[in-house]
């Protein structure tokens, strides 16, 4: 079993920053991809950004281009969202997820079918 926890969420006016944090715990593996997901009631789950094992491969979203930035650092089996000029769009729960592979690719990346282990969420609420 593997755990991911996220923190780091919280109440942010437009324009301001946050960075979101996800620890994995228990069966770690630092050879998978991670992704973070972000829902807003009433929708889908949306495709926020991926990194392969490597920290050689990132992808985002096209509406977080540029704002966003994922990380990681495998000696702490952690991965972060830095989240930069932030607006009331990007107000959702937050998700962490693992990969079943070690880099998604060709757009696969985006698709929640291919994680296997999520973390709880965490709010991020930007006022306008």
């Amino acid at each position: 079993q593997v755990q991911l926890v996220e923190s780091g969420g919280g109440l942010v006016q437009a324009g301001g920053s946050l960075r979101l944090s996800c620890a994995a715990s228990g069966r770690t593996s630092t050879m998978n991809s991670m992704g973070w997901f972000r829902q807003t009631p009433g929708k889908e789950r949306e495709f926020v950004a991926h990194i392969d094992w490597s920290d050689n491969g990132t992808a985002y979203t096209d509406s977080v281009k540029g704002r966003f930035t994922i990380s990681r650092d495998n000696a702490k089996n952690t991965v972060y969202l830095q989240m930069n000029s932030l607006n009331p769009e990007d107000t959702a729960v937050y998700y962490c997820a693992r990969s079943v592979y070690s880099g998604l690719y060709g757009g696969l990346y985006s698709d929640a079918r291919y994680y296997d282990y999520w973390g709880q969420g965490t709010q991020v609420t930007v006022s306008s």
